[in-house]
């Protein structure tokens, strides 16, 4: 039977399982798969896996429990081995990046930031601070069949909105890093012009919580600031 594989931990961790249940209906009992110092936390796959909220609940559920006592290298949902000597192979072939990763987040989480800008607030400082963008904006007011002109407004506020939400995204990463051991920056998405990733000490998780709070709050209402964690490090494995 193939297997569902949620992490990867060392044979020091505790595994504190109890109480847990895996992906499928019903959920399949959790177990682990040992290759030297590395231990696959697994259970049987079901026979149909579909990214339903109780599967993804319950993905998170072990994630969460291991990520309470100790280092975890945290799987994607959905992912699956063919069977147990696939994933022992699978340990064994990794193991020097592996136990380097998980030496890397031991004691860390990761906390996840979107930020994003109200359209009109950053469209007004561009309209102030352009010369060419006011002087078309002007232009197309006056003359709303200027077809031309329309066109080359709208790109111009473009290049404006990308150029200036570029510079924003760096200078937020920027002013947040003293606070973090390291960061992935991801795609925009959700209307956001940042998205990404520190990884924290768990002793520093409050320090760096104010420090997003202070940069919020410097950048006042037109900004929305969106922070989720402490997580499994997703994003440094």
């Amino acid at each position: 039977m193939s297997i569902y594989v949620y992490a990867i931990v060392d044979t020091d961790h505790p595994l504190r399982l109890d109480g847990l249940k895996g992906v499928g209906d019903p959920g399949g009992a959790l177990r682990a798969v040992e290759a030297g110092d590395l231990r696959a936390v697994v259970s049987d796959a079901p026979p149909e896996l579909r990214a339903k909220r109780r599967d993804l609940a319950a993905h998170q559920s072990v994630l969460e429990r291991l990520l309470e006592d100790g280092a975890v290298l945290p799987m994607r949902f959905g992912l699956i081995g063919a069977d147990d000597e696939q994933v022992v192979s699978v340990l064994e072939a990794n193991a020097t990046s592996y136990a380097e990763r998980l030496g890397e987040v031991d004691g860390r989480v990761e906390y996840n930031l979107k930020v994003s800008r109200d359209e009109d607030d950053l469209l007004r400082e561009i309209v102030e601070g352009s010369e060419d963008v006011r002087r078309l904006n002007e232009f197309t007011r006056a003359n709303p069949t200027a077809q031309d002109q329309k066109m080359a407004l709208g790109e111009l506020l473009s290049k404006e909105v990308r150029t200036r939400e570029e510079q924003e995204a760096r200078d937020v990463v920027e002013r947040l890093s003293d606070a973090a051991d390291g960061h992935a920056v991801s795609d925009p998405v959700e209307s956001a012009f940042l998205n990404v990733s520190f990884l924290v000490k768990r002793e520093r998780a409050d320090a760096f919580s104010r420090a997003v709070t202070e940069e919020a709050n410097r950048r006042g209402d037109a900004y929305a600031f969106r922070l989720r964690g402490p997580l499994p490090p997703y994003s440094f494995v």
